[in-house]
């Protein structure tokens, strides 16, 4: 058993709460630039702290006028936008607690969190989400959509100052301020309660130990959902910081967005990363600079590496200095051209993109946690990276690496239990620790490294342990690979499931003489797509021991989605849907 601890650097008092940063912002740097609003036409317009402060009073009056108490669950259900933030900030400035819900959230799962929450109201985006809500057999009285935010003002037109202010100060740090409700890959979502204490906790001590990532002169583009824990404690961390935040939900709009936005860090799932790289991959070697490009990749990684073990060689320099003006230079720029550092979380990034793109001049600060930590648990550090890990404990934080391999945390981000679910709650904490369900390593110095989930893990007929994440990280790092799914539990050896990337499709059916428009479902058993397949695994396979590796593999005829049910919010893969999905794929393995 391993165990590391490192001393808190900050400290949460009792009467803070996460709306007193608003106060101070508006207080201290009226003018400020807080935030990059998006408006329908496309144009971005800026918010001053003031104004912002001035629309979360307002939201939070209105609220309050309309009935809802200290304590009450508010439903906001909403894509990637400006008025989130405002409203989660008014949410609990009403002292109320707010409950996200995915706007790509089913009618049985809106109608369970409403149920198991205990809304007394919501706020949505639009008439679809109005009508999912008011569907459910627990629809709340209360209910505005965005479009319908003035007639919530309205309301709290009555309201004075002084009882707005009473309602927010009455506010303690071990009130709860959110149930965050798993995305569920597996049965019904439970209820994360976190107070907040467990995000001003996680968000200040991240804040701290990201400087100078994350400051006033900073700003990031967010797009990933905001009724996941990941993206919320950035929109914190944010308007703690003081740094500039904009939003946007549209992902095929991302790379004009960028272009406008030009943020300075990123945060994202480990996928974008992969697009990103592949994207780059697949232009250079349409323009015939393939050369280019693979010696410019294997520079980078080379640079990185140096820089890991503290000395760069001359000519290692000149060569990273000559591919950064025809390589490197051009991927910063499809990120805006400001860009030079992103925090990963999710999922494992994988040790070759990690170097490759911090070798490119984008230092990726990879991290580690659940929605019951918070978000962050554990996280590489400016001065403190390892490329390949997901860093050492948040300062406060500790982790210990269990007889069976488990991880297990502590700290004050750590969230008290599930809404409502005392046996849940029970079965994932022993003796103080918060049992994530996934295995790992603690190295000598500290750094953790996720190896897979305890529940994930395969067990072939023949007895041997084999990890999937392992070969599914390799796998999906090849560019014309979208999804995987390792296979093989109680079966004869191990398998897979593997799904096209819808972006390199095309390139791959130009380069290969096949007619444009052509579906993977046609070519499904195609020698040479079967082979460049094969290449992806063959790669993987080289991560693991013979009796570990894939075997046999079948390729199907469509990718992943959120909206087909195979994929949560946070892209995380189903892996109970898929199989019951494609069961006839995975028979066809074994037969």
């Amino acid at each position: 058993m391993r165990e590391l601890s490192v001393p808190a650097e900050v400290t949460v008092a009792d009467g803070e709460r996460l709306t007193d940063m608003v106060i101070d912002n508006a207080r201290e740097v009226p003018d400020l630039v807080s935030f990059g609003r998006r408006l329908p036409a496309g144009e971005w317009v800026d918010v001053t702290a003031a104004t912002f402060a001035t629309e979360v009073s307002a939201a939070a009056r209105g609220l309050i006028g309309s009935g809802v108490g200290p304590g009450d669950r508010v439903a906001l259900m909403s894509a990637t936008r400006y008025e989130w933030t405002v409203l989660d900030y008014a949410i609990w400035s009403a002292g109320a607690v707010c409950v996200p819900v995915y706007e790509t959230s089913s009618a049985e799962q809106v109608d369970w969190i409403l149920a198991d929450s205990g809304a007394v109201a919501a706020l949505v985006e639009t008439d679809a989400h109005l009508a999912l809500v008011k569907a459910s057999a627990s629809a709340p009285d209360l209910l505005w959509t965005f479009d319908r935010l003035d007639e919530l003002a309205a309301a709290g037109a009555r309201v004075s100052d002084a009882e707005a202010e009473q309602r927010r100060t009455a506010v303690r740090a071990d009130d709860l301020a959110t149930i965050v409700y798993t995305s569920g890959t597996t049965g019904r979502p439970k209820g994360c309660m976190l107070t907040h204490r467990n995000l001003l906790a996680d968000v200040k001590a991240a804040n701290k130990a990201l400087l100078p990532v994350y400051d006033e002169t900073g700003s990031t583009l967010l797009f990933l959902p905001l009724a996941h824990v990941f993206g919320r404690v950035i929109e914190i961390g944010s308007v703690l910081q003081r740094s500039k935040l904009g939003h946007t939900a549209d992902v095929r709009a991302l790379p004009a967005d960028l272009q406008a936005f030009r943020p300075t860090f990123l945060l994202a799932v480990p996928r974008v990363f992969e697009k990103v790289y592949n994207a780059a991959r697949q232009t250079a070697y349409a323009a015939g600079r393939k050369r280019v490009f693979d010696a410019a990749e294997a520079t980078a990684i080379a640079y990185s590496r140096a820089l890991q073990a503290g000395r760069v060689p001359p000519a290692l320099r000149l060569r990273h200095a000559l591919f950064d003006r025809l390589v490197f230079g051009r991927i910063r720029a499809a990120l805006g051209g400001r860009c030079t550092a992103a925090i990963s979380g999710g999922a494992a990034l994988g040790e070759r993109l990690g170097h490759f793109f911090r070798g490119a001049g984008i230092t990726v600060y990879e991290g580690y946690g659940l929605t019951e930590t918070s978000a962050g648990a554990t996280l590489n550090l400016p001065g403190a990276i390892r490329v390949g890990t997901v860093g050492r404990p948040v300062p406060g934080g500790s982790v210990r690496i269990g007889e069976d391999g488990e991880i297990l945390l502590r700290g004050p981000n750590v969230f008290g239990g599930y809404w409502h679910n005392r046996d849940a709650t029970d079965e994932v904490f022993s003796d103080g620790w918060f049992r994530t369900g996934d295995l790992g390593t603690l190295d000598d110095d500290g750094y953790l490294t996720v190896t897979g989930r305890k529940k994930e893990l395969i067990v072939t007929a023949n007895g041997k342990n084999v990890a999937p994440a392992v070969l599914e990280d390799r796998l999906r790092a090849h560019p014309l690979v979208g999804q995987c799914m390792v296979v093989g539990d109680r079966q004869p050896f191990v398998g897979a499931l593997v799904t096209v990337d819808e972006d390199a499709w095309p390139g791959w059916l130009a380069a290969h003489g096949r007619p444009a428009g052509t579906t993977v479902a046609a070519l499904r058993d195609d020698p040479e797509l079967r082979a460049a397949i094969q290449e992806a695994v063959d790669d993987a396979n080289q991560a693991v021991s013979r009796a570990e590796s894939i075997r046999e593999f079948r390729i199907l005829p469509a990718d992943f989605t959120v909206a087909g049910g195979e994929l949560t919010p946070s892209l995380k893969v189903r892996r109970s849907e898929v199989l019951k999905r494609y069961a006839d794929e995975l028979a066809a393995i074994y037969t």
